[in-house]
């Protein structure tokens, strides 16, 4: 289960990735926002951080206008290691060396067409499991 959520920035986006897992059998759990009308991303990444971080969801998608604000709301969540992805190479090293567990896509920066592949990468790549890695996220994770 991916946890997805987005400010009124992001929402079309998130639609559209909702239907493209959907397409792929992925099953997905929305946090909101539920329309375009204004409201406050720290709520949205949150609340998918916190299904992450709980294991009630496998990964997580959070979704504004930059991708900012929204991941460093997600990455407030302890457990949480959310990386801001414009490119699918940036996606596919985030899984591989940082074992991300979400992933942040900024509405206004990448297309449509882009952000699926973005999501695809992500979602498809495997934490590589190397001791120098496994080591270094570890050292994140300490308080």
């Amino acid at each position: 289960m991916i946890a997805i959520g987005s400010d009124h920035g992001g929402f079309d986006l998130k639609q559209k990735v909702i239907r493209h897992l959907e397409e792929k059998g992925i099953p997905c759990r929305d946090v909101g926002c539920t329309d375009r009308s204004s409201c406050d991303y720290p709520v949205f990444g949150r609340a998918a951080a916190q299904a992450v971080a709980s294991g009630d969801c496998e990964k997580g998608i959070v979704i504004c206008t930059t991708g900012i604000g929204i991941s460093i709301s997600a990455n407030k969540v302890k457990g949480i290691r959310c990386a801001l992805c414009s490119d699918p190479f940036s996606a596919r090293m985030t899984r591989l060396h940082n074992n991300a567990n979400m992933l942040a896509i900024g509405a206004g920066i990448v297309g449509d067409m882009l952000a699926m592949e973005i999501v695809d990468v992500f979602l498809e790549t495997e934490f590589s499991g190397d001791e120098r890695h496994c080591r270094r996220v570890s050292l994140i994770e300490e308080e």
